[in-house]
């Protein structure tokens, strides 16, 4: 495994993200037996940055990886988490989370520290090796700098304490917004951004990395492999690739284009299947950065990928959505039925009841906030109901 130095720790280039957990195909819960498994598989082979959320699997991702996680000695692993900022609304003079429409149990949180306790006690630790405000963006930036909620400085409090060891934020807000961000404050010792060869111009990935290096700020990477977009980019994408490399997989690809940014620490990365984590573990087991000539060849992918509704499946839209649309699945199967009607686009709209297919979309607009990837997701809905129908009627 690649290791980077970060202050006096030693990362792994690789961190598992736990927001695609397994789940049982029946009950669509995480499968615990699985996810120990593969936490086992991964400290073994030197992958022991572990990353969640308040709200990755409805909560869920923060039992599980500290259930997982629990056998081994608290200081051979590293846990990051996240403050759910980007969910919480100012309501009644106070700040405001509502969980219940987010799949979670009935309950509302007024505080910052409620929530911060209850982190620390869904995975079962003491403190957080690393924790981040949850996505620094321009519908969060004023909660983040307002000095009444003063969010920031109850989280230094408990870095003080020794609750928090290491303090950042992640983003998907625009460069300019994260430099105004890092301008504001000085306690931030890393940022994570969404970062691939893709993003990099698509989502002006490459300025968001440049900024945060100027800020001499740490880079730790999420969606490397854009949800699993570029493990499987096409077959005329892959045939590139494998022309240029025959035995390198399309994820490796990815993977070795962030390795080669030297501003890189850690890239986390949501690995469902045992298959996925050591075929990536392979990946990290040498360095090979890429060279100039291979990153024109991922920019001869990149402009085959353009037309591509870029959702990563994070389902923050899902939550919200009053019609309880599976929002991630619709845009997916909208990119597919983009590059032709196949039989797979049928399936799936034919196993879904009417209120779920798209046509059920009211368009309210309250998922758009939500999106870290700036979807206007009624639009699309609205495209693909259009689209639908201009194939029927063909």
């Amino acid at each position: 495994m690649i290791y980077n130095e970060f202050q006096n720790l030693k990362l792994p280039a690789l961190g598992y993200g736990g927001m695609r957990l397994p789940v049982d195909e029946k009950t669509e819960k995480i499968d615990q037996e699985k996810v120990n498994e593969i936490v086992d598989y991964a400290m073994a082979n030197g992958v022991n940055y572990f990353d969640t959320a308040f709200f990755y699997h409805a909560g869920e991702s923060e039992r599980a990886l500290g259930e997982a996680l629990s056998k081994y000695p608290r200081e051979t692993w590293f846990l990051a988490n996240k403050f759910p900022g980007n969910f919480i609304e100012y309501k009644d003079g106070k700040l405001h989370m509502d969980v219940t429409a987010m799949g979670m149990e009935k309950r509302t949180y007024n505080t910052a520290k409620e929530v911060f306790e209850r982190q620390l006690d869904n995975c079962g630790v003491e403190y957080f090796d690393f924790y981040m405000l949850h996505n620094v963006a321009e519908t969060t930036y004023d909660l983040y700098t307002d000095e009444e909620f003063a969010i920031v400085d109850y989280l230094l409090e408990e870095k003080r304490a020794g609750r928090i060891k290491h303090f950042g934020f992640s983003a998907h807000g625009r460069y300019e917004t994260i430099d105004k961000f890092l301008d504001h404050y000085s306690c931030f010792e890393f940022t994570m951004i969404q970062l691939n060869y893709l993003d990099w111009t698509l989502q002006e990935a490459g300025k968001k990395y440049e900024v945060i290096t100027k800020h001499n700020v740490p880079v730790f990477i999420m969606e490397p492999v854009r949800g699993g977009l570029l493990a499987a980019p096409g077959k005329d994408a892959e045939a590139l690739l494998k022309a240029a490399r025959p035995n390198d997989t399309p994820a490796s690809w990815a993977f070795r284009f962030v390795q080669s940014l030297p501003n890189a620490c850690t890239t986390i990365s949501g690995m469902t299947t045992m298959e996925q984590l050591a075929e990536n573990i392979e990946t990290y087991n040498n360095p090979d950065l890429m060279p100039e000539s291979e990153k024109k060849i991922l920019e001869q992918v990149v402009d085959g990928m353009a037309s591509f509704i870029p959702c990563t499946s994070c389902r923050y839209c899902c939550g919200i959505c009053p019609k309880q649309l599976d929002i991630p699945m619709l845009i997916a199967t909208y990119n597919e039925a983009d590059h032709g009607l196949t039989w797979y686009v049928e399936d799936v709209l034919s196993s879904l009841a009417d209120d779920k297919k798209p046509q059920a979309c009211i368009a309210c607009g309250v998922c758009n906030p939500l999106c870290p990837q700036d979807i206007d997701i009624p639009d699309v809905l609205t495209k693909f109901c259009k689209l639908l129908e201009d194939k029927k009627g063909a």
